[in-house]
């Protein structure tokens, strides 16, 4: 179940919640933040201004990823290489739309791939995968931990062995 928005994009529903305070509040981060950028390439906003934002999206989606898999491993979650593995193979979405629009622009192909891809992709996991997390966490009862990881960094890194 996608619940949408006004612009089409993603709204938060209590239908997402884990249960975990930190993970919801940065899931509904990634909500907030796909829908800018949909926003953002929609109504023709400025070069600047979508680049900015996309890259606080991959910034924001990799500081996210780091917080799961941490949380995973403090406590052992048992389907933690499966769960990496899926964040690793949407990091390669994600830098191929940052690499897209670096290399195209704006454009309504890449708006339609991020509402597509993004946003399937992202509910999907939350509510396949992470409710998953969720329920293993409330019987652990585990905190979050925090990384950062600069998303511009990463996206050069992986980016050049890529193919835009």
């Amino acid at each position: 179940m996608i619940t949408r928005n006004e612009n089409n994009g993603l709204k938060w529903d209590d239908y997402y919640s884990l249960g975990n305070e930190k993970i919801d509040e940065q899931h509904r981060g990634l909500f907030d933040l796909v829908n800018s950028v949909i926003v953002s390439c929609d109504d023709g906003s400025d070069t600047i201004t979508i680049k900015e934002t996309l890259l606080f999206l991959a910034d924001y989606t990799l500081q996210h990823f780091n917080v799961e898999e941490a949380l995973q491993r403090e406590c052992n979650y048992p389907e933690y290489e499966k769960h990496k593995k899926l964040h690793d193979d949407f990091k390669i979405v994600v830098i191929d739309l940052v690499h897209r629009f670096l290399n195209s622009g704006s454009s309504a192909d890449l708006s339609k791939d991020i509402k597509k891809i993004v946003i399937k992709w992202l509910v999907k996991h939350i509510m396949n995968e992470d409710k998953k997390i969720g329920r293993y966490l409330m019987e652990k009862n585990q905190p979050p931990v925090v990384k950062k990881i600069s998303a511009l960094n990463f996206v050069e890194r992986e980016g050049e062995g890529m193919s835009a």
